[in-house]
């Protein structure tokens, strides 16, 4: 987003606990579920899946595609589709695709379904492990599909703190497991969009810094949006700062010696960026891996 870019780190004690626990649990499972930000479906992947689920079949779930731009959620579809993954898009709060999930699973199991089936143990217990960075939405993925309310959600990163094992049907269980980051963001703007989306606790952030890069993407990426919402046209010149000042002056957020707010401003733009009050933005795309 901006190449400067902000030092981001956050890894709680409690993470290196999850990673050794999902290690541990990853030779009982049949496939690994990995439940990504369609807004950021890169960025919001943990780099350290890949060697935790080894060779075990994988889905993608692109949740939260009502706050992604559309035409987006499809090119990253067809991307990890092409990386050899099944592929579900869904909005998870409001229930959009969850349905699908246990035909996608079973789709994606075929081959070790028939075999159990010629060996006489049709309906053997699936077990697949549900995997997800902080505040992606896993809890509200697996209630919808679980169609009960049985993992905790909430809408700040660190809730799930311990394993929990979900019954989906009769022959299909799901394993729950904590948010897990990483240690170390190496590329700056991975941070960014990961502290865009929420996945990483505002405390520890300068949400001025946060919000001008956010600006400065949306300007460049979306300028219509910035003036539709905010009455802010976007100059060539502009910087992700000067259009945050600009945004927070249409609003009337200015101080005494006529200074803008943009704390304020910040703080707004990225309740509804989040929220979706905004419109429906990916903040990057298949295209941006080629061009590193």
């Amino acid at each position: 987003m901006d190449e400067k870019g902000m030092k981001i780190q956050w890894y709680p004690g409690h993470m290196t606990k999850t990673r050794r626990m999902i290690a541990d649990q990853m030779k009982h499972m049949d496939a690994v579920c990995e439940i990504l930000d369609a807004r950021i479906p890169l960025s919001s992947r943990n780099p350290d899946v890949e060697e935790l689920t080894a060779d075990k079949p994988r889905l993608i779930v692109l949740n939260r595609t009502d706050l992604a731009d559309p035409a987006a959620t499809k090119r990253w579809a067809s991307y990890f589709r092409g990386c050899g993954f099944a592929v579900l898009e869904v909005n998870a709060k409001a229930g959009q695709g969850t349905g699908k999930f246990p035909s996608a699973v079973r789709e994606l199991l075929a081959d070790k379904l028939a075999f159990y089936a010629e060996k006489g143990q049709a309906g053997r217990m699936i077990r697949v492990m549900i995997l997800g960075i902080p505040n992606v939405g896993k809890s509200t993925f697996i209630n919808k599909v679980a169609k009960r309310k049985t993992a905790k959600a909430e809408d700040r990163p660190g809730v799930t703190r311990s394993k929990q094992w979900v019954p989906v049907d009769q022959s299909l269980e799901l394993l729950d497991t904590p948010g897990m980051l990483w240690p170390k963001f190496e590329d700056p703007a991975v941070g960014e969009r990961l502290a865009c989306t929420g996945a990483v606790r505002d405390e520890i952030l300068d949400l001025e810094e946060l919000a001008s890069h956010l600006m400065a993407y949306l300007g460049e990426h979306y300028p219509q949006a910035l003036l539709e919402r905010y009455k802010t046209a976007v100059e060539p010149d502009d910087t992700g700062w000067t259009l945050l000042e600009k945004a927070g002056r249409k609003r009337g957020f200015v101080v005494r010696g006529g200074e803008v707010d943009t704390e304020r401003m910040a703080r707004i733009l990225l309740d509804e960026f989040r929220g979706g009050k905004l419109g429906r933005f990916t903040l990057e795309l298949p295209e941006d891996i080629a061009d590193e």
